[in-house]
């Protein structure tokens, strides 16, 4: 507690010299001392004498209202009381302290002369933790609108919005009401999908704290279509085998309803529906077709699709790995959007691997039939080859044998050349 200027309440020098003979050569003084103190708290309201006499001490609150006459209650306010009253210190108490309260408190010392003294009463009020108003839902691919209210402090509370150990921010307005502030901090972000949940929080500080914080933790609420995706069975599926689908949808708000068809016909006899599980016992070849898992909540829908093929009781000893198909989405209730294997990676279209199994046994036939046909093939052409051949040196060997006797006429009728003719055919 600080002190106020001394007082020291002495007559001018021409009448001190009479004052100090009359009251033992000394002069009075007085002191108030400054308090601070929290609402709700007790104030200890001081006032030190010096040189007192016995004159009149009063104590006055700040609408100039006497609560003390020389130790005597002068004001019916059982919160204050009179708990020291001695030639060197008067100290009176309040209790249950409001800001009502604040202002100066008079000490007055009546000698020849009424002179007073002000002890301040200031009063703290610590604000409480903040409150997070929302002024619209916050919707994926918007904004939301945050305000972080401490409705009542004095001071004034400073706020500050915090989000992974990061400030974020704010716009700050304050409005004073009866001696108390009220402060607001407003802040405004993009949010997607991935923010959901996401933790944010408003901190107050104040003097009165002494060096704590209030802290108010919020998170965000992202309002965004649902997902959907089949969990298919592994393996291939047979006549007599069961079928169990689980349809895995997210969303905010998560839809409640989830609805399973087949495309192009009814759901079969057989086929058991609890929540997002799908079962159908003992398989056969009629359940064969594409069955739809469906989803929507007020901010769009969603589907995903499976393809049934069952087989027959013949084991298979080839196996081909599957291959990706597309998948069905919609990301609002009238606009479908058909999404392909690269804009879906991590979604596995069950159908795709039912149908990859089903060429196995018609490639091997394919290849069989292939393999008769090349080497069918090839014996013609091995055939036509040898005939053309064969006929080829035939009529060869018949052109040599028209020279040859195209050469023995021509000698015959030479006379004498012919022998000359014939030898020369023969070499």
């Amino acid at each position: 507690m600080a002190f106020a200027s001394v007082w020291n309440y002495c007559v001018p020098l021409t009448i001190i010299t009479v004052a100090c003979l009359v009251r033992t050569a000394r002069c009075q003084a007085v002191q108030a001392e400054n308090v601070t103190v929290m609402e709700g708290g007790t104030a200890q309201i001081s006032c030190r004498l010096q040189n007192y006499d016995g004159s009149i001490v009063v104590i006055q609150n700040p609408r100039r209202q006497t609560l003390f006459f020389n130790g005597t209650r002068a004001l019916k306010d059982d919160r204050f009381q009179m708990v020291l009253f001695t030639p060197r210190l008067v100290r009176i108490t309040l209790t249950n302290v409001s800001v009502m309260d604040e202002g100066g408190y008079f000490c007055q010392l009546y000698t020849d002369a009424t002179h007073h003294q002000v002890a301040t009463l200031s009063v703290l009020v610590t604000p409480e933790t903040p409150t997070v108003e929302v002024k619209q839902e916050a919707v994926e691919g918007g904004e939301v609108e945050l305000t972080c209210v401490s409705p009542r402090s004095k001071p004034a509370a400073t706020l500050r919005w915090m989000r992974n150990g990061r400030e974020i921010p704010g716009v700050v307005s304050q409005q004073e009401n009866a001696k108390t502030f009220s402060v607001s901090s407003t802040i405004q972000i993009p949010v997607e999908r991935k923010d959901n949940g996401a933790a944010l929080s408003c901190e107050a500080f104040h003097p009165a704290l002494g060096g704590q914080k209030r802290i108010r933790h919020y998170r965000l609420d992202v309002y965004f279509a649902p997902t959907v995706r089949i969990v298919p069975p592994s393996g291939i599926l047979r006549e007599g085998d069961s079928l169990s689908l689980t349809c895995s949808v997210t969303g905010n708000p998560l839809p409640r309803n989830i609805q399973w068809s087949k495309i192009n016909d009814t759901l079969p006899e057989r086929a058991e529906i609890s929540g997002p599980t799908f079962q159908i016992s003992r398989l056969s070849q009629s359940h064969n077709g594409t069955y739809l898992c469906q989803a929507q909540n007020n901010y769009g829908r969603a589907a995903d699709h499976y393809t049934l093929l069952v087989y027959d009781n013949v084991s298979l000893t080839t196996t081909v790995p599957p291959t990706p198909t597309t998948q069905l989405i919609t990301s609002h209730p009238s606009t479908p959007t058909l999404l392909s294997p690269s804009f879906a990676p991590d979604m596995k279209d069950p159908g795709a691997v039912v149908e990859t199994h089903s060429a196995v046994p018609f490639a091997v036939i394919g290849g069989v039939l292939a393999l008769l046909v090349f080497t069918v093939i090839c014996v013609l052409i091995v055939t036509i080859w040898c005939s053309v051949r064969q006929k080829g040196s035939y009529l060869t060997h018949e052109a040599s044998g028209l020279d040859e006797h195209g050469e023995v006429q021509e000698a015959f009728l030479n006379g004498n050349d012919a022998s000359q003719g014939k030898k020369e055919y023969l070499l």
